[in-house]
């Protein structure tokens, strides 16, 4: 899970074992159906033909909450009319027990249970609101995101029975997901998967077919796009996807642990409830949300956030604790190996493009940089890392975005630390390996026996690395490990920076439009442009510029700018009658010297040693 930046990516990992991406042959033990042609209001009906049970009386559950959301959503909140009826059709006393579970009486006598779904995409109440890659879509003749954990649910104490799911669908649909059909017509799609663990970790995504398909080594890939504005996206985003999945193939030594994946992109075009976007990841899919925004802007938003989503493929598919494997879905425990389920994924996301070299060292540091910053300034970088982990959906719940900053920061100082220790020879990605084949996606580790699992694959020196920064707070050496490598730490420094000059921008809601808030701070670059308090900022260069792309814009052509170019803003300023007019500012760009925290730097006097080590780190094949 990739935690909220402003209008960022919000990530959320789904920690679960693999779905059956082949028929179980076992006879299924729920079978469930569907039928999307049936909309009633935004809601529809799910019927499940059920076991025979010996006994008087059956709990029925929705889950209150599925592990990688780190949030309790309570999806039985949005059942109704739960009915159970006997095998002549005679309705069965149900009693509901709480939010998220129905009491059958006469159990022996069950033989089907009914109920609708209600859509979470525009629930009225607040509390209820689902992050849209977690939550549930039901759009009569348009779209119908079926993310499964809030649809089907399961009879107490038996989560690891078969399943079976029967999608009824309009001829002109297509369902995307990472299954495999174990039957299919021009209106059904038929699934069985082993388990509920593998039925919450297939999401599919059921609209009229706008896809693309790559072969990324071993793997399929399938990209599959509904956007609620019209038009054909997937094979765009295809071709922005293809770079990333083919370094992270290479990066993980020519082949992946998967032969099939997809993405699930849903691309709205209004506003929605939560006022954030990005994806949640499952072991053999993800699903995206977006806004509408121009092709190569979302192009370059799903790829970065890709980078981190399908890295979830080797954590916490063949990497997880019992807690994981065997997740309750009515009473959910947190297991402390966040650093590694969340971190090291994050890490990997970007340690692969300075690997494959699709960055240099000096974006790479500038990653690290902003993720040392973020650790220090917005969260509590005193908390240790496995007591965060324990406390991430209640006492902690604020610090859980660390994870995607320090968590990263934890990963890449002990991927130094296991080259130093082994020469330059065995880095992060080997544990990982070696991991992968002691455990597996079968196999979960005890939560309390990891690091010393982890210290006698690898060096004694490790177990102390995880007992000081890991499960104690002791904050991380960065100029002791970047010394190591040739970089060298500054917690304060001087350097030469581009920028827009200083002003103090804000956000005018009547006109939509950036203004400049303040002039107090300017640059002589600044200066030079001519800001006045009040400046609607329309145009960099002579693109347009919205609250969705400035961030883009001013990367573009003012922080990757040149020294010496001409640099053309167009602002809207009012005249003496108040009337908003264009005005031109133009000054060629100019650096300026900021002290700036945390600064990272190659050492140009770094020894022969430390540049081998950099190289081992760095740019070194699994």
């Amino acid at each position: 899970m990739m935690l909220k930046r402003s209008l960022a990516a919000l990530g959320l990992a789904v920690l679960l074992q693999a779905p059956m991406q082949a028929q179980d042959k076992s006879a299924p033990t729920y079978r469930f159906s569907v039928d999307l042609g049936q909309v009633k209001g935004d809601k529809l009906q799910v019927s499940l033909l059920t076991p025979d049970f010996d006994k008087d009386e059956v709990v029925y559950h929705m889950p209150k909450m599925v592990p990688g959301t780190y949030a309790v959503y309570d999806f039985g909140k949005f059942i109704e009319d739960f009915a159970a009826y006997d095998k002549k059709g005679k309705k069965l006393d149900v009693e509901r027990v709480d939010q998220n579970s129905w009491k059958i009486k006469k159990a022996k006598k069950l033989a089907k249970i009914t109920y609708l779904v209600n859509d979470t995409w525009d629930t009225p109440k607040k509390e209820d609101i689902v992050f849209e890659p977690a939550a549930t879509d039901i759009e009569e003749g348009k779209v119908f995101l079926i993310n499964t954990h809030g649809f089907f649910g399961y009879f107490d104490g038996l989560t690891k029975e078969p399943y079976q799911i029967q999608v009824n669908k309009p001829k002109e649909f297509y369902g995307a997901t990472s299954l495999r059909t174990v039957s299919s017509t021009p209106t059904s799609d038929t699934y069985r998967l082993a388990n509920y663990n593998d039925l919450v970790d297939a999401p599919m995504l059921y609209s009229r077919p706008d896809t693309a398909m790559l072969k990324v080594g071993n793997a399929e890939v399938l990209i599959s796009t509904y956007a609620a504005g019209g038009g054909q996206r997937s094979r765009n985003l295809a071709q922005s996807i293809k770079t990333i999945l083919e370094a992270q193939k290479n990066y993980l030594g020519g082949t992946l642990p998967v032969d099939k994946y997809a993405f699930l992109i849903y691309i709205d075009n209004k506003q929605n409830r939560t006022g954030a976007y990005g994806a949640l990841e499952h072991s053999y899919s993800s699903v995206y949300y977006f806004p509408e925004m121009p092709p190569a802007m979302l192009a370059e938003q799903v790829r970065n956030i890709a980078a981190h989503e399908f890295f979830h493929i080797v954590t916490p598919l063949n990497i997880h604790s019992e807690e994981i494997g065997n997740f309750d879905f009515s009473n959910p425990k947190m297991s402390k190996h966040l650093w590694m389920y969340e971190g090291a994924t994050e890490y990997f996301a970007h340690h692969v493009q300075v690997n494959q070299k699709l960055t240099d060292l000096t974006g790479f540091l500038k990653e690290m940089r902003d993720k040392i910053i973020a650790s220090k300034q917005q969260y509590n970088d005193d908390l240790a890392f496995t007591e965060l982990s324990l406390g991430a959906l209640d006492k902690y719940e604020k610090e859980y975005g660390n994870v995607y900053q320090k968590g990263a920061l934890l990963n890449m100082a002990l991927d130094i630390r296991l080259r130093e220790l082994s020469g330059g020879k065995y880095g992060l990605r080997n544990l990982m390996k070696d991991l992968s084949r002691t455990y597996g996606k079968d196999v979960s580790f005890k939560d309390e026996e990891l690091f010393d699992k982890i210290a006698s694959l690898t060096y004694p020196e490790i177990r102390d690395f995880f007992r000081k920064y890991v499960e104690g707070n002791e904050p991380l050496p960065y100029a002791e490990l970047f010394q190591k490598v040739g970089v060298t730490y500054q917690p304060s420094g001087v350097q030469k920076r581009i920028s827009l000059g200083k002003p103090t921008l804000g956000y005018d809601q009547p006109s939509g439009h950036i203004i400049v808030a303040s002039t107090e701070n300017l640059t002589a670059f600044g200066k030079q442009l001519g800001y006045k308090v009040g400046d609607q900022l329309w145009q960099i260069n002579g693109e347009d510029v919205t609250l969705r792309n400035a961030t883009d814009l001013i990367n573009k052509y003012v922080i990757n700018g040149k020294e010496g170019e001409m640099l053309t803003l167009t602002v809207g300023r009012k005249d003496a009658n108040g009337e908003v007019k264009p005005v031109k500012l133009q000054a060629k760009l100019v650096p300026a010297e900021e002290t700036v925290s945390h600064l990272l730097t190659p050492d140009p006097n770094a020894t022969a040693a430390q540049k081998a080590l950099q190289q081992a780190w760095l740019y070194s094949g699994l």
